[in-house]
């Protein structure tokens, strides 16, 4: 029998954790590692031992104060704040209403995005609605797990199930995966965190897939299955690439609308982050589609995730690792760009 929310929450009262705190906007520099209270459990939620956590972009547009966004758009955050959102570890405690998990069970989790809030993932514990956990992957490291949820979740809402309901500002019509099967597929940024799982999902669907990067992760690429490479730094994608079916566009932003011509008439662009995409009217000219989404946590998605990446179907590739009190490292590593696969902190 399990105790009581109030009884797990008292006996951790006085338990303390390690985390990564920020009290103001800024560089690398305002990430502190510092001693914290363990947070309480809620109603339908679980608490995770945290092994490992994945980085992402997310994580320095929020500690630099989301700085691209129109200053409407900006968040308004009350810190100190705890940055992150993907986590792998154990469930060392559930609430009274949760009864799919188990205390011990191995889980990962994409936690609570798009909010901000002193619960989230750059810390050795953390609580997550149960709805947004699922148990990890069996043939997979604690690393490895960190490292998937939310770039594979945007791949995955981008372009095989849609996540929500809820609208993009950017734009009036609903975004919509398109077949996969026999189609020409471009990837931009294929070798990040959003490009190599696009890269994957799109041949498990059985797409023709050509994939942009630079030179030096054509290999990795040509191992994930890829059936042409395109070398930015020597040839300009939107200058050879032809008769493509789809665009996933995992750089994004202004750039963006220079594939459309690579496009065949009814094709689409996906452009990952579509701030400052010009383009629309070109595209109604060409007849093809440009959509986005925004990802949002699912554990239900996870779920149905988890046989692939423990099947080794979607393979997961890691740039680097640093302890999460190196933290800021991370993402000093994170702003020198090129990254292949993702970063992950680690926790002893």
């Amino acid at each position: 029998m399990k105790d009581s929310i109030e009884t797990q929450n008292q006996i951790l009262s006085d338990r303390k954790m390690k985390a990564i705190l920020q009290y103001e906007f800024g560089g690398p520099e305002v990430m502190k590692y510092e001693e914290t209270l363990i947070p309480d459990l809620k109603p339908g939620e679980v608490r995770v031992r945290v092994h490992a956590i994945g980085v992402n972009p997310p994580d320095w547009y929020l500690r630099d104060g989301y700085k691209m966004l129109p200053p409407e758009w900006q968040p308004q955050v009350a810190f100190p704040v705890i940055l992150g959102t993907d986590i792998s570890g154990v469930i060392e405690a559930l609430a009274d209403d949760v009864n799919e998990f188990s205390v011990g069970e191995e889980v990962y989790s994409m936690v609570r995005f798009p909010s901000y809030g002193p619960s989230r993932a750059y810390a050795e514990y953390v609580t997550v609605p149960a709805s947004e956990v699922a148990r990890k992957p069996s043939g997979i490291s604690h690393l490895e797990a960190a490292a998937a949820p939310m770039s594979l979740l945007t791949a995955w809402q981008f372009m095989i199930e849609l996540g929500h309901n809820e609208p993009n500002p950017l734009q009036a019509n609903t975004h919509q995966p398109v077949p996969l099967k026999d189609k020409r597929v471009l990837v931009n940024g294929a070798a990040g965190g959003v490009g190599h799982f696009a890269v994957q999902l799109a041949k498990w669907q059985g797409a023709y897939v050509i994939a942009v990067a630079s030179g030096k992760h054509e290999a990795f690429l040509r191992d994930l299955g890829i059936d042409e490479f395109i070398d930015y730094t020597k040839t300009k994608p939107e200058d050879t690439a032809r008769n493509i079916d789809l665009v996933i566009d995992a750089v994004g932003g202004p750039a963006s609308d220079r594939f459309l011509r690579t496009l065949n008439k009814n094709g689409a662009l996906f452009p990952i982050f579509p701030l400052g995409f010009s383009g629309n009217e070109e595209a109604e000219e060409l007849g093809v589609v440009v959509s986005a989404t925004q990802v949002r946590s699912s554990g239900a998605q996870l779920a149905k995730i988890a046989p692939l990446l423990s099947n080794g179907t979607i393979r997961v590739a890691i740039d680097s690792i640093f302890p999460l009190a190196d933290a800021h490292l991370a993402h000093k590593r994170a702003e020198q760009g090129h990254i292949q696969g993702k970063i992950v902190l680690t926790i002893d």
